[in-house]
């Protein structure tokens, strides 16, 4: 069952997909509207799940769910899984690749490979200072307090 996000309790489980380019708004439309379905009909053993999701920044996809209502379970989360290799399929993007990190520069969101990253950091070309997307959290709570952070304050910290 599709609820809106800001609505879910803040214990919700949530799930980041990180995109290695902005969506086009025309492709936030259509994400949008298969988020809606997916979501409204997204289940566990039957049992609807009510969840809602969110898109920051034309990068991030957002998922959360409200585990009060009803948990995902094995299957469900091979059902979410799909869907959004789906959209990676079906848009030309990589979304489940965790060996990635993304950053802010100024208002740019940079999205690089986890090795780059480190290279970056010995080289000095991003500080402790530098905004970094820790898509880690679990819950509602921790992204809204510890998703975007400075790297002192994220697990990107060990290569500074």
């Amino acid at each position: 069952m599709l609820v809106d996000f800001n609505t879910l309790p803040q214990e919700s489980k949530v799930w980041i997909y990180q995109c290695n380019r902005s969506f086009t708004d025309q492709e936030l439309k259509e994400i949008e509207a298969k988020l809606d379905v997916f979501l409204e009909n997204w289940t566990a053993h039957g049992s609807d799940l009510q969840a809602g999701y969110k898109i920051v920044y034309k990068r991030f996809i957002v998922i959360a769910l409200n585990q009060q209502h009803g948990t995902a379970t094995g299957c469900s989360i091979d059902a979410s899984v799909h869907f959004i290799q789906q959209l990676e399929k079906e848009y030309q993007v990589d979304l489940l690749d965790k060996m990635n990190v993304s950053y802010k520069q100024g208002d740019f969101i940079a999205y690089k490979p986890l090795t780059d990253f480190k290279q970056m950091a010995k080289d000095r070309a991003v500080s402790k200072n530098t905004i970094v997307f820790n898509n880690l959290v679990v819950n509602i709570a921790e992204f809204n307090e510890n998703w975007e952070v400075p790297a002192s304050d994220s697990w990107h910290s060990r290569f500074l």
